[in-house]
């Protein structure tokens, strides 16, 4: 199985539309992060497509290890920052 790469220590924000679906990157790859671009077809890691509640603003995770995804729950602060770009679990 394949660890996903931490794309970032921080979260980021981003601008949902109510009622749209979206493809959040699980596996840390994508160009395009947080959203998902393909790049997980070189591992077993599949994205998370989860449709958006309300319109506004969310902070979504980047470093692939929030137990709320796609949303940010805090978890990246216990990611060492060596560690972005790397593959890991905490």
């Amino acid at each position: 199985m394949s660890k996903p790469v931490v794309a970032a220590n921080t979260p980021i924000k981003v601008e949902l539309e109510a009622g749209k679906t979206y493809h959040w990157c699980r596996c840390g790859l994508s160009k395009r992060q947080p959203f998902c671009d393909g790049s997980h077809r070189t591992t077993d890691i599949t994205p998370l497509a989860f449709t958006a509640e309300k319109t506004g603003d969310a902070w979504l995770c980047r470093c692939k290890q929030t137990h709320n995804a796609p949303n940010c729950d805090g978890t990246h602060k216990r990611v060492p920052a060596d560690m972005v770009g790397k593959e890991f679990t905490l």
